[in-house]
């Protein structure tokens, strides 16, 4: 089965609305609840999806479920208040899975 390559957004209003002038899909949502139902509904149309970390922080275990599978990739960003770390730790525990040391040092 061949993938597109379509980009999404989820997150507050006011935090992804810029995404759209670059082609990016955007789905606003405000409570975590409507972003695991939109996370599963578009999870196959998208090859890319980025959640604002405030967001991904309160539904780990929801992305913890895409984590081993190809596609989507799922990319925490920060937000309007700037980042809360979260996108970060997970780099860095990628990173360590894969080679076996956490060089990134991230706390």
């Amino acid at each position: 089965m061949e993938r597109n390559c379509k980009i999404a957004m989820i997150g507050a209003k006011e935090n992804i609305l810029p995404f759209k002038a670059v082609g990016v899909q955007v789905f606003p949502v405000s409570q975590y609840f409507e972003a695991v139902d939109l996370l599963k509904k578009i999870a196959r149309d998208f090859s890319v999806i980025f959640i604002t970390e405030d967001l991904a922080s309160e539904i780990n275990e929801t992305l913890d479920r895409y984590r081993a599978k190809p596609f989507p990739v799922i990319l925490p960003i920060p937000g309007a208040t700037g980042s809360t770390g979260y996108g970060m730790k997970n780099i860095s525990h990628n990173v360590e899975k894969a080679i076996g040391v956490d060089i990134l040092n991230i706390k």
